[in-house]
This record gives C-alpha cells, sequence and structure tokens, in this order.
C-alpha cells in the first residue's frame, strides 16, 4: 500500500498541481492582506483615531442604520442584528476581536475560504485522480498488476487525504507568513469570545466563553479541513463515474457556487438543509452567525456532510470495483 500511495503522491507532484496551489495561495492573500490594509487605514482616517473601542461603536452605528432600510430581506436583517448584538457583547466586555496581527487575518481568511475558495482548490486536485486515468487508459495498466482493485482505488484517496492536508498546511503557512508582514506577526494569545447561539431573533450568550487565538484558529482549520475532505470525496467520486475531468469539474463548481447562493436565499426551505453545499460553512458556527436554516447547528451540519461523505466513498468503491474498464 505505501507502494502504491508513493505512486499516486509522485504523479500529483509532477503535474505540478500543487505548486499551482501554492502560487493560487500566495497571490491571493497577498490581494487580500493589501484590501484589508487599505480598510483598515481609511476606516482610521474616517473616525480620525486608532482606538478600537472608537471603530467599534461606528460599526454598530452602521449596522443600526442600515437595520432601517425598509427594503432589506429578512434574511440579511436577521444576520445584521446577530451581527449587531455580537458587537455590542464585545465593546460592553471590553474585547477587540479584530486586533491587528497575522493571526488575525488567519482566522478571517479561514473564514471565508472554507465554503468556495479551499473546496476549489481541492476539487483541481481530486477532479482527475480517476478520470483522466480511465479518459487516457493507464488505468489499465494498474489493473493488470497483482494487486486488488479496492486497494489501488484506496491508495489514490488516501493521495488525495495527504494533498489536502498539505493545502490546508500551505493556507495557514502563506496567510500568516505574507499577512506577517504587513500587520505583524503577534497576536496569538489574543482573547476571543465563542459560544453564541442564535435561537429565533435572539442570541443566546449562555455558554459564551473566552479562548486564545490560537486554540480558535486550530478549531478552524479543523472544520476546514473536514470540509475540503468531504468536497474532496464527493469529487473523487466524480472522477470514478465520470471518464472527462472538465465535466467532474463543472459539476462540483456548479454545485460550490449554488451553495453561496442557496444559503443566503433558503431559509423558508428547510428540506435544503440536507443538501451538503448549503452546510459548508462550519465556521459560522463558531463565531456564532445566523444558519442559512433556522435550527441548523454545528453537530447537524456536520452529521450531514459526513453522511454525504460516505455515501460518496461507497459509491466511488462500488462503481469502481464492478466497472470492466477493458
Amino acid at each position: 500500500m505505501s507502494k502504491l500511495v508513493y505512486n499516486e503522491m509522485l504523479k500529483i507532484v509532477r503535474k505540478k498541481r500543487l505548486w499551482v496551489i501554492a502560487a493560487i495561495i500566495a497571490v491571493l492573500v497577498a490581494l487580500f492582506t493589501y484590501a484589508q490594509y487599505r480598510e483598515t487605514e481609511e476606516l482610521r482616517k474616517r473616525l480620525g483615531t486608532t482606538d478600537w473601542r472608537t471603530q467599534l461603536q461606528q460599526q454598530i452605528v452602521d449596522l443600526q442604520n442600515r437595520l432601517q432600510s425598509p427594503s432589506m430581506s429578512e434574511e440579511w436583517r436577521k444576520y445584521l442584528q446577530i451581527r449587531l448584538k455580537q458587537q455590542q457583547y464585545y465593546l460592553e466586555h471590553n474585547i477587540n476581536p479584530s486586533a491587528p496581527g497575522a493571526p488575525t487575518f488567519m482566522r478571517t481568511f479561514i473564514e471565508n475560504a472554507i465554503d468556495l475558495f479551499l473546496p476549489l482548490l481541492v476539487m483541481v486536485v481530486a477532479a482527475d485522480l480517476v478520470s483522466s486515468e480511465a479518459s487516457a487508459g493507464t488505468i489499465k495498466l494498474l489493473l493488470v498488476r497483482p494487486v486488488k482493485r479496492w486497494k489501488i482505488l484506496l491508495s489514490k484517496y488516501i493521495a488525495l487525504l495527504l494533498s489536502v492536508s498539505l493545502i490546508m498546511l500551505m493556507a495557514a503557512v502563506l496567510s500568516y507568513a505574507i499577512s506577517g508582514l504587513v500587520f505583524g506577526y503577534g497576536g496569538f494569545r489574543l482573547p476571543l469570545l465563542t459560544g453564541f447561539v442564535q435561537q429565533g431573533e435572539d442570541l443566546n450568550t449562555a455558554n459564551v466563553h473566552m479562548i486564545p487565538q490560537w486554540k480558535y484558529i486550530l478549531i478552524e482549520l479543523g472544520l476546514a479541513a473536514f470540509v475540503s475532505v468531504v468536497v474532496g470525496t464527493l469529487t473523487f467520486m466524480f472522477s470514478v463515474l465520470l471518464r472527462s475531468t472538465a465535466a467532474v469539474m463543472g459539476i462540483m463548481l456548479a454545485a460550490l457556487i449554488s451553495g453561496a447562493i442557496l444559503s443566503n436565499m433558503v431559509s423558508s426551505w428547510h428540506s435544503a438543509k440536507y443538501l451538503f453545499m448549503v452546510n459548508l460553512r462550519l465556521t459560522d458556527y463558531i463565531k456564532g452567525a445566523a444558519p442559512p436554516i433556522e435550527g441548523m447547528t454545528l453537530g447537524f451540519s456536520m452529521a450531514v456532510l459526513a453522511v454525504w461523505g460516505l455515501a460518496g466513498l461507497l459509491v466511488a468503491f462500488f462503481v469502481f470495483m464492478q466497472r470492466d474498464v477493458y
């Protein structure tokens, strides 16, 4: 098995996919860092101070003004109300949730990349693990070896899991290293609040507790890795079912984009909570943001994603074991 996994990892490295992914992450992190720096500078100039309390008070006033708009959708209004209560809680307890620093940037980057950017990077690796060999005919060279089919497919899946780990490591290291050049590298011990629970239009703070930012980041990285593994597994399944890598990427891209859209418009479609793409933003539960559909929890979303991932893996192995590739 170790030799099979090594062979699959060698194929991935030779295709230079991981290097391309690293370059994409580096470029986008640099752009995001510059954008956040400009936003911080604009806010400082507008308020005329660097005091985070003044900035937070201004954000609260802005949120209150936006909530006065009569044309705002109910979903967006609910999100802003939860956000407003959180900001007020931070201000009352004298905690700066956005203290400048590379760890803060890492946290924000993971929260914004978990449902689309990171899954897309994983999809680039997973889309052609099997489909490219099926279309090129090289899968026959693997199957003539005295190795069982399930071992061959398992080695490809293990290579996918290793690739997901490398992508998460690259995202964490590059976001920290690049943003630190602008914001500094301190802030891992910054206290953050978690445990917010949204109940209807109210924010339950009974279980709110404080943890250091390094622990908060590790939790978010773990959730992002879980989401990436599930998306990678579903892409892996389509790579087994289809011979066209382009078709695999097209299906998964459509699913991920539709999930980003549906998350903002499915509050009244309760059965949509069983779709995997609606459950990708697991970090929102850590922040205390309102879920796409009322009643959804972190445990529920993780269970839904786990079922989808397990089903995709079982389908992939069943089809690969039964298919006549000759």
